[in-house]
């Protein structure tokens, strides 16, 4: 692979909890992960992304960290760690692991020593402000899971910011011992031999210093991209909260620590009103993270053809120099085939899209079966967010349940003890080993469309051109210096037509079910339908 590895790369996000248990104690574990590591390179995946394996007291399931170099007992040892490297390399992954630096656990040392007393060596480790002359907290910031950002601290008279979990305290990332110490975890795991890296909450990492009040947002302009409705998170322009500007020169410092191993790092954007110009912010330029994903294709609202174009017209508007990495799920919200209600043709439309569209990809394990968002009873949830949002709001713990193996073993060959999530009788169906057996199972379908990526460097890492939304049909070129390949994609259930630009065009994806152009430079494509063509003179 090129140095630059991780354009148009597709990456598979493994969610540790749920993927493999291998000691019979109902959560996932690395020599789990390790096992599995051949199906994810059948896939003919890039990466993996592992989400946060750190030790941790597990209040928000490892994004509360409280010690950055060491695994958590329950996920196994830095050996097992190497084991799982020295594997997917064996394999041709790369291997990209979840740092969350814009906070840690309250049980972490950096913090038990900050919150001790106002004159300790980390007094200034974590953003802590005094009261108002009334007693009340000094802004109006909010969490995202729920109430004010600040939680009031007896030992130093003080509030403490956590824009999560009151026992996630944000770090003050404007003391330069701050910024230090998390680029000393980043080489630590450089030198174990990871590849990159996916950054929690990247926008997060600086508050206001002046910790100014967010405006409020009129209720015609919010949105649940970031919260859910019933939060009032969203009540909120956050204006001051994240998105600081100095969080570029760190940036840059992080990203000169990725030269030296040819690593990369993609980082999670979470805002509703400048997700976009954020990403494109932090990607430009080739000083900066190379990779962003916004949450344009993970919000509830399902992906039309009109946003598809609006979201690239509003990147152009920014820069050309950008690169996004999108997903359609992940571990934080419904599993896409379930919130966009879609149908099976309407998943592989959707799968191929994607594969088409400029930037790189994140596929979110599972996703690849077409696995639905599991119903979870209250008295069997695990997720904070849930809990305290019940049951307007059902948390995230529907897309975390365990990977179905096996459609006849016990909990669909995850464990044989009882997992931590119930396993869903519905998702057996679909476990791997039936999908295999099955010519047509969307498993297969992944597999063409990520060999298709693979198969042409105008949709790996070409531009983007023409991009035009009409109704439901969406059309644009993709090209580079050897190819242009034209695409047209149908997302709707109403029979549309596409003319090619001219000149003479070879039809492409027959696997896939694109339809064949042939001769003509017209083309009409049922619901769902697509068309691809290579041009050739």
């Amino acid at each position: 692979m090129t140095n630059e590895w991780w354009r148009g790369a597709v990456i598979y996000q493994i969610y540790p909890r749920s993927y493999q248990d291998t000691n019979g104690d109902g959560i996932g574990d690395l020599k789990g992960i390790t096992d599995r590591l051949t199906h994810i390179a059948s896939l003919g995946a890039d990466a993996i992304w592992i989400s946060p394996f750190f030790t941790s007291p597990m209040k928000d399931f490892g994004y509360d960290v409280s010690d950055y170099c060491d695994v958590d007992p329950i996920f196994g040892t830095l050996a097992d760690f190497d084991a799982l490297v020295a594997r997917a390399h064996e394999l041709g992954l790369k291997v990209m692991i979840d740092l969350v630096l814009s906070h840690t656990s309250d049980r972490h040392p950096w913090f038990k020593e900050s919150r001790s007393n106002r004159t300790n060596d980390r007094a200034n480790w974590y953003v802590w402000a005094d009261p108002k002359p009334d007693g009340t907290p000094p802004n109006n910031w909010l969490s995202i899971f729920g109430g004010s950002a600040w939680a009031w601290d007896t030992r130093r008279e003080q509030y403490y910011l956590h824009n999560f979990l009151t026992s996630q305290p944000d770090l003050n990332l404007h003391e330069p011992a701050v910024q230090d110490a998390l680029l000393d975890v980043e080489r630590f795991w450089l030198k174990r031999g990871v590849d990159g890296f996916r950054l929690d909450t990247i926008n997060f990492y600086f508050a206001d210093k002046y910790l100014r009040d967010n405006p409020s947002l009129p209720p015609e302009l919010r949105n649940n991209t970031i919260a859910p409705s019933v939060n009032p998170y969203n009540h909120q322009l956050h204006l001051f909260d994240k998105n600081q500007p100095e969080n570029l020169a760190f940036l840059k410092r992080f990203r000169a620590e990725l030269v030296p191993y040819n690593a990369a790092a993609v980082g999670e954007v979470g805002d509703a009103q400048r997700g976009l110009e954020i990403m494109a912010e932090y990607t430009s330029g080739g000083d900066k993270v190379q990779m962003c994903y916004p949450f344009e294709m993970l919000q509830p609202k399902r992906l039309t053809a009109g946003l598809v174009a609006e979201t690239f017209a509003r990147l152009a508007e920014v820069s050309e120099d950008f690169w996004p990495c999108w997903a359609y799920s992940n571990h934080d919200v419904i599993r896409h085939v379930t919130r966009w209600n879609l149908s099976e043709a309407a998943a592989r439309c959707y799968t191929v899209l994607m594969m088409c569209l400029r930037g790189s990809v994140c596929l979110y394990q599972g996703e690849e079966l077409g696995l639905p968002e599991a119903d979870i009873a209250y008295e069997d949830l695990q997720d904070p967010y849930g809990i305290e949002f019940w049951p307007e709001f059902k948390g995230r713990d529907g897309c975390r349940t365990p990977m179905v193996w096996s459609k006849d073993q016990v909990n669909g060959g995850f464990s044989p003890a009882r997992p931590w999530l119930p396993v869903p009788a519905e998702h057996l169906a679909q476990a791997v080993d039936a999908a295999e057996a099955q010519p047509q199972a969307l498993l297969h379908h992944y597999r063409r469309a990520i060999a298709l990526r693979h198969a042409h460097s105008a949709l790996a890492g070409g531009a983007s051109q023409d991009m035009v939304a009409d109704g439901d049909l969406i059309s644009f070129l993709r090209r580079d210096g050897t190819e242009e390949i034209f695409c047209a994609f149908n997302l709707g259930e109403a029979q549309a037509r596409v003319t090619l630009p001219a000149g003479r065009w070879d039809a492409l994806g027959a696997d896939l079910g694109a339809v064949q152009t042939g001769n003509n430079t017209i083309v009409d494509l049922a619901p769902w339908q697509f068309c691809l063509a290579r041009r050739t003179a």
